[in-house]
Order: structure tokens, then C-alpha cells, then sequence
């Protein structure tokens, strides 16, 4: 078909030149935001009086009827268009006539195509969110079940000190809630209009881009039309966020993929989120766990890519902008459905919890609250730290718990135990004593926990 640019050509574009210059078959995913935009920028031209209101009348109905056409199947979008702007102008002045030709006034596709991609990752932004304060209100329910599930925490892999399950999902629901905050930062940071911007220099009608940007729900519009058409930090940081969202998945996929062992055995997956083998049937793999943590390195990947696209290209606008979407598209994607599924997956776990309490009594867990007993019993701490050494040994060539070893066995090695060792060192102890904010004490989980209530309630 003939292109909308045409005029200054003598002869058609060699077709594999054709459809390596379209972008189709990705831009139409911001179908609605091109007509979103073109009507807001149709309202402003009437208003302007570039547009009479008839010739506006006409080129809204003419949108609005294309955008219902296309979602009812009516219409289709197809590869005879070079992108989704040409489709969306070239059927409106099949419908109108002239007027629709008077769609394009004042401005470009430079400027068109960094509001429709602004347009559609500030939707894309909430809908994150959203799956975001499913993933906290599940985090949460769980929470509250579990401030007394006692499970070992654990550093470089190895079992440290007692906490709580409740305690474990806490750092998670944080490490979510800074994804939320950095959505709305970036919300906040990207919402100003380019719309009026022109190629990279704005345009000599007199255009309303105060009014448009309010059409649009923008702050306001941007302050230099080089930087409106050539800005692509609002999608790395975008993209940045996302990756730092999967990462943050990737861990606890990790962590579940690790409980989900025959070794471990803290948790059991439901069916609806794991697999079998095709030859072992013993096998109930976490495959869903397995896929987020594979598909971290794909947004990570779309990230990178960006960056390096974006990194040498000098101003305003080139082609190779064009490769911000099918990055950004598909990393949204991956995020969106991992989010969805992991939600899922963790809504429908099973917790062993005997085997957690047991796992915790069995690590030495509270090795550290035996060499706090002997400090307040007047042992020098670095000797205490000593003795507790010695005590774990002698527990491991015995095959015992600490709580498991006589008084007199205690008394061996230290004659500064009492009885009242095991009371301070039981799990409940250790966890309970630990009431400062941020601890896992039941005290200071309750607190935490109503503060992530009013959190998400806001």
C-alpha cells in the first residue's frame, strides 16, 4: 500500500527493506493508546480552532468506530500497514474522507509514538502493582498463620538461629513492597506529556499542550521536544524495576525449590503447580518455582538490550528506538505471568511444620542464645563463644540437640550450666526474646504485621 510519507519517493521500498522497517506485528499491542491520544489530540485542535467542531465530530466517531471494530473482530490489523499508526490514520480517512487526513496536524510520529509507548507503560505500571499487592496480601495471609511456626533461619545456607515462618515471609513482603514504591516512583516520574513535541522541534501551530496533557491524565506536559522524542529512561528504569521484581521471585523460587527436596521437605507443592517425570513416578518436580527463576535472565536480557541500544544513539529520534518494544512488551509479560503464577503457588503450599520445628532443633539454631546464657552468667563472651564450640562438637559425635544433652553432660563442659539452660535455650525462648523492631517475636511480628495491613489498605 502507499505509504503516508510517500511524496518525497520516486519508487516503492524494496519489500525485505519493507518489513524490516515495520514494526506491526508489535506496536498494534498500543492499539487503544493510539486512539486514546489521537482523539485527546483531535479535542485540543478543535479547541485550538485548527479543527472546525464538525471536522472534530467526524474524526472522533471515525476513531471511536475503528477501536470498536477491532475489539469486536470486525477490523483486522494487519501486516499490509507499516505500523500501528499508519493502520489507525489510513482506516479513518477510508471512513471520513479529507478530514481525516487533518488527524496529523501539529504533529508526528516521533512525538505519537513516545506518548502511545508512554501511554501503555503507565497502564502497564498499575497492572504490576496490582499483581504486586495480591503477591503482599498472600505474603500476609500467611504471616498470620504462622507467628508461631518455628523454622531455622539461615546464613550462607547453613542453619543460623531460630526464626519464625511468619519471619521468613516478612523479609519478602518488604523486599515487594519496595517493587510497589518503585512502580510508583516511576509512575510519577514518567507522567508528563510529549504529545505536541512535533519530530524534535516542536511546531509552528499554536497547540495546547497544557490541555492535551490533562486529557490524558499527564502532570503536565514535557519541557524540551528533543528530550520528549529521544526519552526512553522512564522504560529502563521500568525495565530495571521489573528486573529487580524477578529477582526478588527468582530467590524465593530458589528457597522453595530448596524446601520442596526430599532433604528438606519444609513444604509440598499442590499438584495444580508441579509436575511429574516421564519416566520416574516418584517425582513431583516445582516447576512453576524452576520457570521463574529461568525466566529472570530473559527481562534481565531485556534490560541489557536496551541499555545498550540507547547507549551511543546521539539526539533526537532514530530508528533504533524501535527496538524499545518488543523488549519491553515481552519482559512485561514474563513479569506479569510470573507474578500471576507464583501467587498461585504460594496461596495453595502446604507447610510442614513439624518437620521445620524439628529442623531448627536439629541445626544448633540456638547455639548462639547457649553462648548468651553463659555472658549472663558471667563468661566472658569470646570464651563463651569457645565453650559452645566445644558443646556442638561433642552434640554432633553424639548424634544430639543441645536440648537433648543431660545437665551432667552440659556440666562436662562447662559447670556454669544450670537447668534453667534449657528454658533459655529452647525455640520459643530464642524467638520470643527477640522483641525489638524487625525481630521475630511474636510481639514484634503482631506489630508488623498490622502495620502491612494499614499498608495495603491505603
Amino acid at each position: 500500500m502507499a505509504q503516508l510519507w510517500g511524496g518525497r519517493f520516486t519508487k516503492d521500498t524494496d519489500q525485505l527493506v519493507y518489513n524490516f522497517n515495520a514494526s506491526i506485528s508489535f506496536d498494534q499491542k498500543f492499539f487503544h493508546q493510539d486512539i486514546e491520544g489521537s482523539i485527546a489530540h483531535t479535542v485540543m485542535l478543535a479547541k485550538q480552532k485548527i479543527l472546525t467542531e464538525e471536522e472534530k465530530d467526524a474524526i472522533v466517531k471515525g476513531l471511536t468506530g475503528i477501536r470498536e471494530d477491532v475489539d469486536a473482530g470486525k477490523l483486522q490489523i494487519t501486516s499490509a500497514y507499516e505500523d500501528i499508526h499508519s493502520f489507525v490514520e489510513a482506516n479513518l480517512i477510508d471512513r471520513i474522507g479529507d478530514a481525516g487526513k487533518k488527524l496529523h496536524t501539529g504533529r508526528s510520529r516521533n512525538d505519537q509514538v513516545a506518548l502511545d509507548m508512554k501511554l501503555y507503560t503507565r497502564d502497564e505500571i498499575s497492572h504490576v502493582d496490582a499483581l504486586l499487592k495480591d503477591l503482599l496480601t498472600e505474603l500476609l495471609t500467611i504471616m498470620k498463620e504462622n507467628t508461631e511456626t518455628y523454622m531455622p533461619g539461615f546464613t550462607h545456607l547453613q542453619k543460623a538461629q531460630p526464626i519464625t515462618l511468619a519471619h521468613h515471609m516478612g523479609a519478602y513482603f518488604e523486599m515487594f513492597k519496595r517493587d510497589r514504591s518503585r512502580m510508583a516512583d516511576i509512575y510519577k516520574r514518567m507522567n508528563y506529556c510529549p504529545l505536541g513535541s512535533g519530530a524534535l522541534a516542536g511546531t509552528t501551530y499554536p497547540l495546547d499542550r497544557e490541555y492535551t496533557a490533562s486529557l490524558l491524565g499527564f502532570e503536565g506536559p514535557t519541557m524540551n521536544s528533543m528530550d520528549s522524542v529521544a526519552d526512553r529512561d522512564y522504560l529502563i528504569e521500568f525495565l530495571s524495576a521489573l528486573s529487580t521484581i524477578m529477582m526478588h521471585l527468582s530467590r524465593f523460587s530458589e528457597e522453595i525449590i530448596i524446601w520442596n527436596s526430599n532433604e528438606y521437605k519444609f513444604i509440598e507443592i499442590d499438584d495444580a503447580y508441579s509436575t511429574g517425570s516421564s519416566i520416574m513416578p516418584q517425582k513431583k518436580n516445582p516447576d512453576i518455582a524452576e520457570l521463574v527463576r529461568g525466566k529472570t535472565g530473559r527481562v534481565y536480557g531485556a534490560l541489557m538490550s536496551l541499555l545498550t541500544t540507547m547507549k551511543g544513539i546521539p539526539l533526537a529520534y532514530n530508528k533504533d528506538m524501535q527496538e524499545d518494544k518488543e523488549l519491553t512488551f515481552d519482559a512485561i509479560d514474563t513479569v506479569k505471568g510470573c507474578l500471576a503464577l507464583f501467587t498461585g503457588m504460594i496461596r495453595t503450599l502446604k507447610f510442614n511444620k513439624d518437620i521445620m520445628e524439628k529442623s531448627a532443633m536439629h541445626g544448633f539454631t540456638n547455639a548462639t542464645d547457649a553462648a548468651d546464657y553463659l555472658v549472663k552468667h558471667g563468661v566472658p563472651f569470646r570464651d563463651a563463644h569457645s565453650i559452645i564450640g566445644h558443646l556442638v562438637l561433642t552434640c554432633i559425635e553424639k548424634g544430639k540437640a543441645i536440648d537433648e544433652m543431660s545437665i551432667e553432660e552440659l556440666k562436662e563442659i562447662s559447670d556454669v550450666f544450670e537447668p534453667d539452660v534449657y528454658d533459655a535455650i529452647s525455640l520459643k525462648t530464642c524467638v520470643e526474646k527477640r522483641l525489638t523492631i524487625g525481630a521475630p517475636s511474636k510481639t514484634s511480628m503482631e506489630q508488623a504485621i498490622a502495620a502491612y495491613e494499614a499498608y495495603l489498605k491505603e
